[in-house]
């Protein structure tokens, strides 16, 4: 991966969403995903039909999804344990636990591997992508980018960023 700025453990963040039947992606400013809450109103603030999709690199080891759908936020942590040491981690962590998911639970992931299967990525593949202990962040994501058919808007917004 490039060398790209980082804040409060947050390497970068994307935004995803569907307008008019096409696909976007941009980055996110870094001060947009330090903080939970300010993610999920960046992404509320998007023109997306169906919602839309955080994609975050957190301290260089794993990664955050968080999906906007009207009131509804559904929220993946690949590595719980990890994501804790940023405030954007933590805060997920914190409201995984507040909503009811279960902290000792086997597997390094937290939360919903069911965030992405109506874009026709299972809960199965999900689980494989958070448990891939070898890739980085950028390459995980990179993956879920080409699933939605942005992957190389996706490498082109990193290399600008970098």
């Amino acid at each position: 991966m490039a060398e790209l700025a980082v804040q409060d453990g947050v390497d970068f963040a994307v935004a995803v969403w569907r307008e008019e039947g096409d696909w976007g992606l941009s980055m996110l400013p870094l001060r947009a995903a330090e903080h939970l809450e300010r993610l999920v109103h960046a992404l509320r603030q998007l023109p997306a039909e169906g919602g839309s999709l955080g994609m975050v690199s957190v301290v260089d080891e794993t990664f955050l999804l968080v999906r906007v759908q009207g009131p509804q936020v559904r929220l993946l942590l690949a590595d719980s344990l990890v994501a804790e040491d940023c405030p954007v981690g933590r805060e997920a962590v914190d409201t995984l636990a507040d909503a009811g998911a279960d902290l000792s639970a086997p597997g390094p992931w937290l939360g919903d591997l069911a965030i992405l299967e109506d874009l026709g990525i299972g809960p199965v593949e999900m689980r494989a992508l958070c448990e891939d202990a070898e890739a980085f962040p950028d390459e995980l994501l990179g993956v879920l980018a080409g699933h939605l058919g942005v992957g190389s808007a996706f490498e082109r917004a990193l290399d600008a960023a970098g």
